[in-house]
C-alpha cells in the first residue's frame, strides 16, 4: 500500500468530519456575532485576549495540537515584528493563539467568505504587492502602529507553500521595523502528522481553496502545529535585504536543522 493509500485508510470517518465541520462553522458564526457588536467596543487588551481565546478554541475544534517553542514576545509597551514562513490560512490563527497580533495579509484574503470579514474586524492590513502605492501606504500604517508600541506579523514569502520548503523573502515590509527600531522575531511554522511527516493537508497552496484546505485538515484524526519563536534580531543599521536573508536562514535552519 502506498503512502497516499495508507493516509486514506487512516482518514477520519464522514460522520467525524461532518461533526467537526459543524463545530468549526458554529465557531466562526459565533465570532461573527461578537465581531459585529462587542468586539469594536473592547479595549485593546480585551481584544487581544478575546482573539487569543477564540484562535485557541479553533485549533482544538480542528484537532490541531499547538506546541509553542521558545519565547513569544509580549505586549509590554515595546514594539515588535513577527516574520514567519507561510503554509496555511491557519498560520494566522495558530500565531494568534500564542501571541495575538495584527497581521499583514494578501488582498485576496479580504474576499474570503466570513474569514475575510473577521480578519477586517481584527484590524488585519491587506496588501496588493504588485502596486507600489499600496506598499507605500502600508509602510506608513505599519510604522504608525510600531511607533505606538504595537506588534505586527508579516509573511515575507508573498505566497504559501506546502510546508516542505521556504521561498525567498521579500524585504520591503521590513522597512517600518527598521524605522521604528523594532526587533524582528523569526517564527518557524511546521505542520506534522502523528508519524512526524509533514502534514501537507494543512497547506493552502497551489490551486486549493480555503475550503479545500479545511476539508483536508478534517480528514486527520489529529495533527500538530509547531511554532518556533526564535530569538529576536536587531534591525537598526542592517541592510534590509541582508536582514530578510538572515531571518529566512534562521527559519530554514530550525525547520531543517
Amino acid at each position: 500500500m502506498d503512502s497516499h493509500s495508507q493516509r486514506s485508510a487512516r482518514a477520519t470517518s464522514r460522520l467525524t468530519r461532518a461533526w467537526r465541520f459543524t463545530r468549526v462553522a458554529t465557531h466562526f458564526a459565533r465570532a461573527a456575532s461578537i465581531a459585529g457588536v462587542a468586539y469594536p467596543l473592547m479595549s485593546p487588551t480585551r481584544k487581544r485576549l478575546a482573539l487569543q481565546r477564540w484562535s485557541a478554541q479553533l485549533m482544538r475544534h480542528l484537532a490541531a495540537n499547538l506546541t509553542v517553542h521558545g519565547e513569544p514576545p509580549q505586549h509590554n509597551g515595546t514594539p515588535f515584528m513577527l516574520v514567519a514562513n507561510h503554509v496555511s490560512w491557519l498560520d494566522i490563527f495558530a500565531i494568534n493563539a500564542a501571541v495575538p497580533t495584527r497581521f499583514v495579509a494578501k488582498a485576496e484574503v479580504r474576499g474570503w467568505p466570513l474569514v475575510g470579514w473577521l480578519c477586517v474586524k481584527a484590524d488585519t492590513l491587506f496588501i496588493e504587492r504588485e502596486r507600489r502605492r499600496d506598499l507605500a501606504r502600508l509602510d506608513d500604517v505599519i510604522s504608525h502602529a510600531l511607533r505606538n508600541a504595537a506588534g505586527m506579523a508579516v509573511f515575507l514569502e508573498g505566497t504559501t507553500t506546502d510546508g516542505t520548503t521556504v521561498l525567498p523573502f521579500h524585504s520591503s515590509l521590513l522597512r517600518p521595523a527598521q524605522a521604528a527600531d523594532a526587533p524582528v522575531f523569526p517564527v518557524a511554522i511546521r505542520y506534522r502528522r502523528n508519524d512526524g511527516s509533514i502534514c501537507t493537508e494543512a497547506a493552502y497552496d497551489g490551486d486549493k481553496t480555503a475550503y479545500d484546505t479545511l476539508r483536508n485538515m478534517l480528514t486527520q484524526h489529529e495533527f500538530h502545529v509547531d511554532l518556533h519563536f526564535l530569538p529576536p534580531l536587531a534591525t537598526a543599521g542592517k541592510p534590509r535585504k541582508e536582514l530578510a536573508r538572515e531571518v529566512r536562514e534562521l527559519i530554514v535552519r530550525r525547520l531543517d536543522p
